[in-house]
């Protein structure tokens, strides 16, 4: 019987940003909905994955709960009329369309600018979530290593990772554009959360502008810009440094904006002033360009940007398919694995009785150095003998044939009979 790994999902692709904001889930949010699953449906495996594009829950049940999930969700976040969102969730009950789906994601394939080099990080983030909350089983570990290794492939194997046509980098290309008429320009950076900082990391090395960041803890901002080229101020002082901008760059989760029509109507804005939003839920608020001279970019405004890395990591797509298909494949082979393990356990733990039950017989009258050497000899036979065994069976898991092979090394060692051995056995 296969691992009953299933999915839900909304995303970029599925929902228009209005949406998605309002589903997204912030650390804390994540963590807490993933203990009330845990409770609530009795799981003992699941991930969580929200960003700004996508928000997806995959879990291990033989029931399909999926419908119960989006609920939940949606109540969590405080959305009671929930038939008016359920219809942007896609449900995946297919165990390998949800795995391959997870794969895509991981490695970029499924990102709003192809490659984003953030979700490995967020993917690890989700990972480590499940892990501290014992949601991370046998099955959970297994493909989070396969995941993180293919990813490494995708870095050494193709061109899918050159360039920087992530979300930061396409903020960072945009900024470069909006300030080449502006003398001497300044740019805010607000928030310096995961997206935050890699726009500070794409920035450190460019020098179109004076750079200015800004956070809810001041002690952050001050450690991030220690030895880069960056001002820092407080974040008492937002509507100051709003004022003396050209281009504002925020990355706040907040639920409500913070930046405001009715706060910027109080400046006198005598150029035009550049907002970049970037945040889920939107912390800048629909609308301020009705003011004059204001202009406002969200993250779904930010696909287009930065063409020839998106161009060059298109053309490494078939190459990343190709990894992920024999990424699934192996993972796949050791999950098939798994379902005969305890068949190959039991048979090692039989083989280990009948050999000691056989070594007690004839302890007696030999000295430790002889006794040493039977137990040598004995262990190394009963590998021998079940080498091949274990091969046979292992094989016929990949060819979907290993139900009857369990069925007759059952009957033939009659394997419920035997009760566990030592743990230390030399049966590996």
């Amino acid at each position: 019987m296969s691992i009953p790994f299933k999915s839900i999902s909304i995303s970029h692709r599925s929902a228009p940003l209005t949406i998605r904001e309002q589903v997204a889930l912030n650390e804390e949010e994540s963590r807490a909905f993933a203990i009330k699953c845990k409770d609530l449906f009795g799981l003992q495996e699941m991930l969580i994955v929200s960003t700004c594009n996508r928000t997806e829950v995959y879990y291990n049940t033989p029931e399909d709960i999926s419908h119960d999930l989006v609920k939940s969700l949606l109540i969590e976040k405080g959305l009671h009329q929930t038939q008016e969102y359920t219809p942007y969730f896609h449900h995946e009950s297919d165990a390998e369309a949800s795995l391959r789906h997870l794969f895509e994601v991981a490695t970029g394939l499924q990102s709003k600018v192809v490659g984003d080099l953030q979700i490995p990080n967020q993917i690890k983030k989700a990972y480590q979530q499940s892990a501290d909350l014992n949601l991370a089983g046998p099955y959970l570990h297994r493909l989070m290593h396969t995941i993180f290794y293919a990813n490494k492939r995708v870095a050494q194997e193709t061109s899918f990772r050159d360039g920087a046509a992530s979300v930061s980098y396409a903020t960072v290309a945009l900024a470069e554009e909006l300030s080449q008429a502006i003398t001497q320009p300044k740019v805010l950076i607000l928030g310096l959360g995961e997206i935050g900082l890699d726009v500070c990391k794409n920035m450190e090395d460019k020098d179109f502008a004076e750079i200015t960041i800004m956070n809810r803890t001041l002690e952050k901002a001050e450690k991030i810009a220690h030895d880069k080229p960056f001002r820092v101020a407080p974040i008492e002082d937002l509507w100051k440094e709003i004022a003396q901008a050209d281009i504002i760059i925020s990355s706040v989760r907040n639920q409500d904006p913070i930046i405001t029509q009715a706060e910027l109507k109080k400046l006198s804005i005598l150029t035009f002033k550049y907002f970049i939003d970037l945040s889920v839920p939107r912390s800048i608020e629909d609308g301020i360009e009705k003011i004059s001279g204001v202009l406002l970019y969200n993250i779904d405004s930010l696909k287009e940007r930065a063409d020839e890395a998106l161009r060059i990591r298109m053309a490494s797509v078939p190459d990343v398919r190709r990894i992920i298909d024999e990424s699934v494949i192996s993972f796949n082979d050791w999950s098939k694995e798994m379902e005969v393990s305890p068949t190959i356990h039991k048979l090692k733990n039989a083989l280990e009785q009948i050999r000691k039950e056989e070594i007690n017989r004839h302890l007696k009258g030999l000295n430790p150095q002889e006794a040493e050497k039977l137990e040598k000899i004995t262990a190394s036979l009963v590998q021998k003998i079940i080498k091949q065994p274990i091969i046979h069976l292992k094989a016929a898991c990949k060819r979907g044939e290993s139900d009857s092979m369990v069925d007759a090394l059952n009957d033939l060692f009659n394997l419920e009979a035997y009760e566990e051995v030592d743990s230390s056995s030399p049966i590996q």
